[in-house]
């Protein structure tokens, strides 16, 4: 049985950079041994309907056609990923926001803002600068992935006006 656009596919995986390090993992002892361990997060397969934009890209297509079983490596690039970075998703704010919010700006901190989660990029004299791209745009990541389970997309039920006259 192989999976079909539609299915919802179970996996585990492991997602790498080029230069092996390990950024998210489904696997808890993989992420204990690589330092990412999140001692809130849930660890185990995912599961998601394959082929349908649940997923980045490169990983939907990577796994239509898999099976119950198969391992797979694939190499995902930025466009099949989160993108190249957007020099529009970085703006400058002024620091008085930071020092009148009682925070003060660290390059390369992560803070949440009413536009979402942006990291700041640069502490300047008067200003800070926010990059809101995500954190994985313009890399390249490799995925090693498992198929767990495969659970078939139903066939269309009947329309209304087909049960109606039932």
């Amino acid at each position: 049985m192989k999976i079909e656009k539609g299915d919802f596919v179970v996996f585990n995986y492991i997602g790498r950079f080029e230069n092996g390090e390990v950024f998210d993992t489904s696997y808890e002892d993989v992420a204990k041994e690589n330092d990412i361990y999140v001692e809130e997060r849930q660890y185990g397969p995912l599961g998601v309907n394959a082929g349908v934009g649940e997923l980045i890209q490169g990983l939907d297509e990577a796994v239509i056609g898999m099976k119950i079983g198969e391992k797979k490596t694939v190499a995902i690039p930025p466009e099949k990923g989160y993108g190249m970075p957007n020099e529009e998703l970085i703006i400058d704010v002024p620091l008085s926001d930071f020092t009148n919010a009682g925070i003060e700006p660290i390059k390369n901190m992560y803070i949440m803002t009413d536009s979402g989660i942006a990291k700041i990029a640069e502490v300047k004299e008067d200003s800070v600068s926010l990059d809101f791209n995500h954190p994985l745009a313009g890399k390249t990541l490799i995925f090693d992935i498992e198929v767990v389970d495969i659970q078939k997309a139903k066939a269309e039920t009947k329309t209304k006006e087909e049960s109606s006259e039932a």
